[in-house]
């Protein structure tokens, strides 16, 4: 592993083997990515370190496995379209400003008679939603595991086992007692 400096104090991880390559140009911190500028028949482009490392063909993108944008090692990159890209993309925000953030992806509060956590996931386009829990925490959980159903090995849960691996999303959480007033119910975690 070797550090290749950007600009804004920044710092890109590549492998041993790219580096005596990847080293010859000059780096700078753009958008969250080391990149580089390149001039071809007088117009500039900017040409990105984890495309240049993995020589990824147009129409396809680069997906940094673990999210992190300068990690450039082979075994952090890989080659895939943009929708298997945009299945692992972090914890985004709800257009719609009725919805109550949550901490945690594919998760908001419904407030009104209804007054619970809301699991909704997107795939293929559409909108699926996951059912209503009492607990912020049981949404998450429902989203990670449809998120693992639907989108394998590009699925980025809200949860993991300490390793780093999915595995945890087997994990179930079953509500000790159910209460339609909406009072405070014990979590047991099995």
């Amino acid at each position: 592993m070797k550090l290749i400096t950007l600009t804004q104090g920044k710092a890109a991880i590549v492998d041993k083997r790219e580096y005596e390559r990847i080293s010859q140009y000059n780096w700078h911190y753009h958008k969250g990515y080391a990149a580089r500028t390149s001039r071809e028949n007088g117009k500039k482009r900017t040409i990105y370190m984890h495309r240049e490392i993995m020589q990824t063909p147009e129409g396809f993108v680069t997906d940094h496995i673990n999210g992190n944008r300068l990690d450039n090692r082979k075994k952090n990159l890989r080659i895939c379209t943009r929708a298997e890209n945009n299945m692992n993309m972090r914890n985004y925000k709800s257009r719609k400003k009725s919805k109550k953030a949550s901490k945690f992806k594919g998760v908001y509060w419904v407030g009104g008679i209804q007054a619970k956590w809301v699991a909704e996931i997107r795939h293929n386009g559409k909108q699926i939603h996951l059912g209503y829990f009492f607990h912020e925490i049981e949404a998450a959980y429902a989203y990670d595991q449809a998120a693992l159903e639907l989108f394998g090995e590009f699925a980025s849960p809200n949860f993991t086992a300490e390793d780093g691996s999915k595995k945890c999303m087997l994990t179930t959480l079953k509500p000790s007692s159910q209460t339609e007033s909406g009072k405070t119910q014990e979590m047991i975690i099995i």
